[in-house]
This record gives structure tokens, C-alpha cells and sequence, in this order.
């Protein structure tokens, strides 16, 4: 079988990459934060992109599957565990044991391994998917230096801790992706991207963490309501 390696859709995801790359320079090497979030930035554009070009163009590949998670283990795994490296040690944390934040890597890691395999995610995504996490703490990072901010050492573990968690959850987490641009059937993703767009407009970046944050609780409540109206079954 001829595998196509340089299509568009997959010129786009190499992108992706090369952006992933340089957030990851930028935040260990010259601890730059607010470039390692735009770099985030552009390649979470260019994740979207080279998905909606394969769909457009229709050259979807086994090659295209496989090349899109490369990338975003990198981007979306490897650089904002280096953002929350370079927090650490911004906030006094050591060096070595600020290792421990790169959990997040390993986690990512195994949250795309599922994220191909299971079936279920076609609709709706199973776990906080990467790229969520990702800006959240690129944003979290660029807020951080902008202003000089600063917190303990150990929320920077413990937050790549709970994220890591997040990303393995079996709890469902709505999708932006619509079949259909009718309100009825996507109320919940029309509220929330409205919402968010305003949120945006007034606060721009500093808005992005706790917009992610409301995404993860929105999914959170909607995930209990439906196991609560789910029929119990009876001995």
C-alpha cells in the first residue's frame, strides 16, 4: 500500500508540531511564557485545520490518524508540562523535584493512545481532551508572567496531578463539532461558545482558564444529572 505523506491536511499537522516545539523552547530555554502561549495558540489552529482540511478534501489517511497524535504529544503534552516546569521553578520550587509536574506528559500520553482506540469519542470526547489542558495552563503561564503573579511552588504539582486525572476520566465532555447548525440539539455548545466570546471580548486571554475550568465543571454537572436519570436496576 502507497502512503501519502505529504499532503496538505498533513503539512498542517506538521505544523502543529513545529509550533508545539517552539512553545517548548520558549518556556525552558529562554522562559519566555507569553510566546510559548501563543505558540500554543497556533497550534491548536492548526489542529483544527488540518481535521477540517482532510474532511474537506477528503483525503483522510492512516498516516494523517497517527501523525495528528505525534503532534499533539508534543504540543499539547510536552510543552504545557514545560510551561508548568518553568512556573515551578519561577515560584521557587527545586529544579529536580519540579520534574514531577511532567506526569502531565505521561498522562497525555495514554489520553491520546484512548482517544484513538475508543469508539465512543466520535460525538463527544471521553476525559478532557489535550488541547483543553494545554491552553489552560499556557494561559495560566502567560497570565502569570504578564503580571508577576506568583503562588506556591506545590500547585503546580498538584494541578498537573488533577489535569493528569482529568485527561483519563471516563467522565464525557461535550465537543465543540456540530453535525448541524440548528439550535435544537446543540443549545449546550451554542451557550457555552457564546458565553465564552463575550467572556473573550472583554478579558481576552485572562478569560481562557476559567472558561476551560467552566467547560470541565459544565461536563462534570451534565455527566452526574445523567447518571442520576439513569434507570436503576433492580436485584
Amino acid at each position: 500500500m502507497k502512503l501519502r505523506l505529504f499532503t496538505f491536511p498533513n503539512i498542517l499537522t506538521l505544523c502543529n508540531l513545529l509550533s508545539g516545539c517552539a512553545a517548548v523552547i520558549f518556556a525552558l530555554c529562554i522562559n519566555d511564557l507569553e510566546q510559548a502561549f501563543w505558540c500554543v495558540l497556533v497550534a491548536a489552529v492548526f489542529d483544527f485545520l488540518d481535521g477540517f482540511a482532510a474532511r474537506l478534501m477528503e483525503v483522510s489517511s492512516p498516516v494523517g490518524k497517527e501523525l495528528d497524535s505525534l503532534a499533539d504529544m508534543i504540543s499539547f503534552g510536552l510543552a504545557p508540562a514545560s510551561i508548568l516546569y518553568s512556573i515551578y521553578v519561577a515560584t521557587g520550587g527545586d529544579e529536580l523535584s519540579g520534574f514531577a509536574v511532567f506526569i502531565l506528559v505521561a498522562f497525555s500520553a495514554l489520553r491520546l493512545a484512548k482517544f484513538n482506540l475508543d469508539e465512543r469519542q466520535a460525538t463527544e470526547f471521553i476525559g478532557l481532551p489535550t488541547p483543553a489542558c494545554a491552553m489552560f495552563f499556557a494561559s495560566v503561564g502567560y497570565i502569570m508572567q504578564q503580571n508577576a503573579a506568583a503562588a506556591p511552588p506545590v500547585a503546580a504539582i498538584v494541578a498537573s496531578v488533577v489535569f493528569s486525572l482529568l485527561l483519563i476520566s471516563p467522565i464525557p465532555m461535550f465537543a465543540l463539532k456540530f453535525k448541524h447548525f440548528d439550535f435544537a440539539g446543540n443549545e449546550l455548545r451554542y451557550i457555552f461558545l457564546g458565553i465564552s466570546l463575550v467572556l473573550l471580548g472583554l478579558y481576552q486571554v485572562r478569560a481562557l482558564p476559567f472558561i476551560i475550568l467552566a467547560y470541565i465543571l459544565v461536563s462534570i454537572v451534565r455527566f452526574l444529572i445523567r447518571r442520576g436519570k439513569s434507570p436503576k436496576i433492580s436485584a
